[in-house]
């Protein structure tokens, strides 16, 4: 059944002129989508970046069903629950030396804009005027007003700038021009003491095109921030949970963020959570006998105990070897497959960093409003995959149970369809 444009519902990200028509997903299960009419579609961005094992995966599910039976929800002020403490515990443990305290919310948006409000907030309770924020340029960290505000100004926000606060961006750090970058970085934070923090996406810029840079860069940004004690904070809502090649994407440039969020694969895709973790420092400086210290964000699910007990059971996986050896050889497989990818003529820059592959097609009109866009996401759907390119980016994220053979089949389609795009436009 593919639903319609009667349906009362306003899809994200959709124009609804464009695409009146949506397939109605039944089932799931591994890397396959079925859609009601019993079509098979390969699942090649993990549905938006959040299933890490598989869909439906059977630990998970059992990790729903017994939290069902047990406690579905609780209001998480002045209260907590085991499934909550035990996933803070874990976060804990997995993450570097110095992400100390655990702050839960429900989304990637959530997460930074909780991450913002601590960083803003533990100067502020120390008397030290520092509100200015530095940004990356193409960044993207969500579609709330903070992070909004420190994402790119343009299509994804451009009607709304009435709403958003200043902030100072840096160069993207290509490979050309990365000590620009950094001297960009190191000048704002010498020369305006009002800065509070830095936030950044490491390694990979998701929405902004899977733009990728390299560790070296990621660590001397750490350390800039330290040498003016600019707060770090790293949007790992993307890039965690193995999609860099390791567990998070901030171990590769060895440095701890003194605030990080993580969301989408924390609970593996299979329920909505979000966490902000921060060094003891930004807590302490928030806890007073003064009230009006208090850190003042909530939502109504916040910790909600069922999507805690699957983010707890799935942070077990991550403890045993057979995960990280899944994540490795996703990005082998990635690397064999986009070798013939990066043959055609039409195909540019072509790039990879652990599990996720991306490439600009040579087009005249390159960004995310790119016409090709839209060509490539329907004839990929016709064809059985799923996959979403950021206007001329194609890219590739999949879950990390994928097959050779899917694998296979997906790069079949993507060569198949640039070819036959590219031949009929530029002919």
């Amino acid at each position: 059944m593919t639903q319609s444009n009667q349906s009362s519902v306003w899809h994200p990200f959709t124009q609804h002129a464009i695409f009146p028509d949506f397939l109605e997903i039944d089932r799931a299960e591994g890397v396959y989508l079925y859609t009601s009419e019993g079509q098979r579609i390969i699942d090649a961005i993990s549905s938006w970046w959040v299933i890490t094992h598989g869909h439906c995966h059977p630990r998970l599910q059992q990790a729903a069903r017994d939290q069902i039976e047990r406690l579905d929800q609780v209001i998480f002020a002045g209260y907590t629950h085991e499934p909550a403490e035990r996933t803070a515990n874990a976060l804990v443990d997995l993450t570097a030396d110095g992400l100390d305290y655990v702050f839960f919310s429900d989304s990637g948006s959530t997460a930074v804009e909780v991450g913002l409000k601590m960083a803003l907030g533990y100067w502020h309770h120390q008397g030290i005027a520092r509100d200015r924020v530095i940004v990356l340029e193409h960044s993207y960290h969500g579609d709330t007003i903070g992070t909004m505000s420190v994402g790119e100004r343009g299509v994804f926000n451009k009607p709304y700038n009435p709403l958003l606060f200043s902030v100072d961006a840096i160069p993207f750090p290509a490979e050309s021009n990365e000590q620009v970058t950094l001297d960009a970085l190191e000048s704002r934070c010498r020369e305006k003491a009002d800065v509070a923090a830095f936030i950044v996406e490491p390694l990979v810029l998701g929405a902004g095109g899977m733009l990728m840079y390299s560790p070296k860069v990621l660590r001397e940004m750490k350390l800039i921030c330290e040498r003016y004690e600019v707060l770090f904070i790293a949007d790992e809502v993307m890039t965690a949970w193995g999609r860099t090649g390791t567990l998070f994407a901030c171990s590769q440039a060895d440095i701890v963020p003194d605030i990080a969020c993580y969301s989408k694969g924390i609970t593996g895709g299979f329920l909505p959570l979000a966490v902000t973790m921060c060094a003891t420092r930004i807590f302490d400086a928030h806890y007073s006998p003064d009230r009006s210290k208090t850190f003042f964000h909530s939502s109504s699910y916040t910790a909600n105990p069922i999507a805690c007990a699957v983010a707890a059971a799935n942070l077990e996986m991550w403890q045993e070897d057979a995960a990280l050896d899944a994540v490795r050889k996703t990005a082998s497989m990635q690397g064999e497959k986009i070798a013939r990818i990066a043959t055609l003529d039409s195909v540019t820059n072509v790039r990879q960093t652990g599990t996720i592959v991306a490439m600009d097609i040579q087009v005249p009109d390159r960004g995310y409003l790119s016409e090709i866009g839209t060509q490539l996401y329907l004839k990929f759907q016709k064809s059985g995959i799923l996959l979403r390119p950021l206007g001329n980016t194609i890219y590739v994220l999949p879950p990390y149970c994928m097959s050779e053979e899917d694998f296979d089949r997906v790069y079949d389609v993507i060569a198949e369809t640039i070819s036959d795009l590219t031949r009929t436009q530029f002919s």
